[in-house]
């Protein structure tokens, strides 16, 4: 069996004017990055006002056994366009920790994946570096405008706006900047984050156009003054130079499947983190020029989907005609009490304990009043019970079944599925959302643990309470909410799997993302920079004798 890397490199892709002349776009709305990779800029948009369908893409909660959302969402968008049905998928763009720590790729797998797939996987078009060195620029002129003066009376000590990094390093989590000699800065504690658990990728993803984006930069809550009262990036007027320094960033990047379908790819916060979401500009673009887009959502439904539907859509002002959930019968078996090293052997008991995840998901998705579809990531191993057991609990779940195929054989192989997402997508759809984003924050959280989570209620730490405190006093308070929590259990407990029952979550803090728009809450122990596994994906990453990188997944 060939590995994802030889797959792609065997891709036969076609330059990437080709696919966007096929896609409808022309020369003069590139900007072109080698002869697979263009960006796409700001005179494509507005031309077309086709308000095209949307279909979500996500999934149960991840185990080690794995689900298969994005190689679903690639293979479903390679079936649309062998069915001759104008469309494009929206993805997220990977990022360098996950690419040398767990997974050692993120582009799809098998026959469904998005390429050049090393590019994407490593630095692309350096989207996430330029939004590394934005974060970074803001983080140096806090700094130095303390050191020159301090004009507008920063506390050292309440400096909440961290440095950040694209790759998993622990030992940058909690650091002490400005150590050595008088001129070498205000001594002061700091920590790195993920680049994409930043509030500038966050800003980037919910940005209409560079301009909302400037502005949303400048809205960054930075810091507080001595006196309490709270300092934004625009008091420090760094927001320009940030800007200019995303101007390329902004632009959604246009690749291509290896069935050479198009893909916009752009952005790639976290779900557990962050929001989870590619672009609103992608997104928007998409929906503008093609009569389908497909995204996904990282995580489970109650992580990414729960915050695309009530973050991102309420943000776009646009609601999903469909949302498909990707579920396999080794992860279901695993949410049953199965041992990960034996999903391969028949075992119904544990499949029918499991599938109260998927009941759940699926009764969570339908809340939001829109049509179902199940997919089922089908392996060479799943038996004809299990399949048929699986098939019985989604349609008495009131959800439409289908199998996916799509790693073993890519847009054929989810045909049918694609079919099943087009007759869903015309039933109609009465979408809500879960709150009422001018409700107190309180209550917001409340409504995602008790309707999403199936918690009983909610603790609030006294940290979290003084925040919500804080918050409330700056006038900030009536925003969508973002939980930060684990994404392999419904709970903000890793160790309970499947549906748990009799349990409240915690919220340990909460953080104002001012300029994104939302207040992040952490849940559990929520660490927003990753360390690297004990045995990390980059050790089997190579460059092989004739200078082709080898070990990507």
């Amino acid at each position: 069996m060939l590995s994802d890397i030889e797959i792609a490199k065997q891709a036969k892709m076609l330059p990437i004017k080709e696919v966007a002349e096929k896609a409808g776009f022309n020369e003069e709305e590139l900007v072109y990055y080698g002869k697979y990779k263009a960006k796409i800029d700001d005179s494509a948009y507005g031309k077309s006002k086709k308000n095209g369908k949307l279909v979500l893409v996500t999934a149960i909660n991840p185990t080690p056994a794995g689900e298969g959302k994005t190689t679903t969402t690639v293979g479903l968008g390679q079936a649309f366009y062998q069915l001759g049905v104008n469309s494009a998928i929206a993805l997220r763009e990977p990022s360098l920790g996950p690419v040398f720590g767990l997974k050692g790729g993120a582009a799809g797998g098998g026959y469904s994946q998005v390429v050049p797939m090393q590019d994407i996987n490593l630095h692309f078009t350096g989207d996430l570096h330029a939004m590394t060195a934005a974060n970074n620029l803001l983080c140096a002129m806090i700094d130095n405008h303390i050191y020159q003066g301090n004009a507008q009376n920063i506390d050292p000590k309440q400096i909440i706006f961290k440095r950040c990094l694209d790759m998993n390093d622990r030992a940058l989590r909690n650091v002490v900047v400005g150590l050595g000699k008088v001129t070498d800065g205000t001594v002061r504690p700091d920590g790195f984050q993920i680049t994409v658990a930043s509030e500038v990728m966050a800003i980037l993803c919910l940005a209409k156009d560079i301009f909302d984006l400037k502005e949303r930069l400048g809205n960054i809550h930075i810091a507080y003054r001595y006196d309490k009262t709270p300092v934004f990036a625009k008091d420090i007027k760094a927001h320009g130079a940030m800007t200019a320094l995303l101007k390329e960033a902004i632009q959604p990047n246009l690749v291509q499947t290896l069935e050479n379908s198009p893909c916009l790819i752009h952005g790639g916060p976290f779900a557990n983190i962050a929001h989870g979401c590619n672009s609103v500009r992608a997104t928007k673009l998409c929906l503008e020029r093609f009569d389908y887009c497909i995204t996904e959502a990282g995580f489970g439904s109650d992580l990414g989907a729960e915050k695309f539907l009530n973050i991102k859509c309420r943000k776009m002002g646009v609601s999903p005609a469909c949302i498909v959930l990707v579920a396999t019968i080794r992860a279901l078996k695993y949410n049953g009490g199965a041992d990960v090293k034996k999903g391969a052997e028949e075992n119904l008991e544990a499949l029918e304990k499991g599938m109260d995840n998927l009941r759940k998901h699926i009764s969570n998705l339908r809340g939001f009043g829109v049509p179902v579809v199940v997919a089922l990531n089908v392996f060479a191993t799943d038996t004809e019970a299990e399949k048929a057991a699986v098939r019985k609990a989604t349609e008495e779940e009131g959800a439409t079944f289908e199998y996916s195929y799509a790693h073993a054989e890519g847009g054929k192989g989810t045909i049918d599925l694609a079919k099943k997402v087009i007759e869903a997508c015309e039933l109609g759809s009465d979408f809500k959302f879960t709150y009422d984003e001018n409700d107190t924050i309180e209550n917001k959280v409340e409504a995602i643990a008790k309707t999403i989570y199936g918690a009983d209620g909610v603790n609030f730490d006294p940290a979290a309470k003084a925040s919500i405190e804080a918050i409330v006093k700056m006038g900030m308070d009536k925003l969508p909410v973002c939980l930060a929590k684990t994404q392999y259990s419904l709970s903000d407990n890793p160790k309970l799997l499947c549906r748990p029952t009799g349990f409240k979550i915690t919220v340990k803090d909460f953080k104002l993302c001012s300029g994104a728009g939302f207040i992040v809450g952490y849940l559990g122990d929520i660490l927003t920079m990753p360390g690297l596994p004990k045995v990390p994906a980059a050790e089997a990453i190579d460059i092989d004798e004739s200078g082709e990188i080898v070990g990507l997944f």
